[in-house]
């Protein structure tokens, strides 16, 4: 258990536990919360090669990856230049598309991004 822990409320947070009154409700939605996303985490994601990690880094790389902007994954494969050995940027595109947002969710997120 890690030890009490300062956090900023950004608008997710506040929306997410707006009905909340109290910090022990606030800090049990949080956990609840969390956990289900570590689950989703665990059972979803993709089969990638490393040349199609490669290509998502090149195009995740500008950092923070916003709910939309997971979702145009498909999109920005079959736009971005980055070329490398063993990529077919198109049967990419195709597995982002057949792909749920959960699976491309745990992708951002296990790339780091």
């Amino acid at each position: 258990m890690n030890p009490k822990t300062g956090i900023f409320f950004g608008p997710p947070l506040a929306v997410l536990t707006a009905a909340q009154t109290n910090t022990l409700q606030i800090s049990g939605k949080i956990n609840r919360t969390a956990e289900r996303y570590l689950a989703v985490m665990r059972h979803h994601g993709l089969d990638l090669s490393q040349a199609e990690r490669a290509c998502l880094a090149h195009v995740c790389n500008i950092g923070f990856m916003a709910p939309q902007e997971i979702g145009e994954l498909a999109f920005e494969v079959r736009n971005t230049d980055f070329e490398c050995e063993g990529l077919d940027r198109q049967a990419l595109a195709l597995k982002l598309e057949a792909a749920s947002f959960a699976d491309l969710v745990a992708v951002v997120e296990e790339l780091g991004f």
